[in-house]
């Protein structure tokens, strides 16, 4: 609903992307692909995927008609060996919704990653260093989740920006360990962090970040380029690992 209704993260993901160095190609890392090994889409013109239900019928007709990039599936299989590579899936929401407000002239090349759900939060770190030497050169790897993501405990007249207090509680502590670089304590954040199973349910919504972490490396600069919250139970922060605002 935030392409339709972008109240404060819309704008937010406009100004991240023009603070950001202009990618020659992306890898989104969607918590709406969900496999069992590694996977990467590889469609030269990957298609708008609009994989939810029940929602207002203009989300329906947006379209994000970036290019693929076969080639940078190619380079991300000889950095994963073994990794599936899916020539025929397109953009799902967790791509496409943040890009279509970050790039909307669907001109940048684009392909996905899968996150595995069955697997840890370190499985996907590992992943994300293997993928480390893309970043040099100019590809931008989005994680796309969600900091929290608890639909059961969303609260339909919650203000904009307010949180129930296991979600500032849950937050304040991953930030905390995310600019401490305290890996260890990243990596089982499933037994340290405070109401963790309650702020994810199920993990897929946060695995794209340790993909993203890993790919900066564990020392990377970290900066909260936005932090806000709607329905009560949906953390949007958005983090940048690595990377600093171009000049102006």
């Amino acid at each position: 609903m935030l392409l339709l209704e972008p109240g404060r993260a819309g704008p937010a993901w406009q100004a991240l992307a023009q603070d950001l160095p202009r990618p020659r190609a992306i890898l989104a890392v969607s918590a709406h692909w969900n496999t069992l090994s590694p996977a990467v889409s590889a469609a030269a013109l990957p298609e708008t995927i609009h994989d939810f239900y029940g929602f207002p019928q203009p989300l329906y007709e947006l379209a994000y008609p970036a290019p693929g990039a076969p080639e940078l599936a190619a380079e991300v299989a000889e950095l994963v060996p073994g990794i599936h590579i899916d020539r025929e899936r397109g953009l799902d929401h967790g791509a496409w919704s943040p890009l279509r407000a970050m790039y909307p002239a669907a001109d940048i090349p684009v392909i996905q990653l899968a996150v595995m759900p069955q697997a840890s939060a370190a499985d996907h770190f590992r992943l994300g260093q293997l993928l480390q030497p893309l970043t040099p050169h100019g590809v931008l790897i989005l994680a796309s989740g969600g900091l929290t993501h608890n639909l059961r405990d969303m609260v339909a007249d919650a203000a904009d920006g307010e949180a129930l207090p296991y979600v500032g509680e849950f937050r304040d502590w991953f930030v905390h360990a995310l600019e401490q670089h305290d890996l260890p304590a990243l990596l089982d954040y499933r037994r340290q962090a405070p109401h963790a199973a309650r702020a994810h349910p199920s993990p897929e919504h946060l695995l794209p970040l340790y993909v993203a972490l890993g790919a900066a490396g564990e020392k990377a600069a970290v900066r909260t380029a936005h932090r806000d919250s709607q329905l009560g139970a949906l953390a949007l922060d958005a983090f940048v690992f690595g990377a600093e605002p171009a000049a102006a």
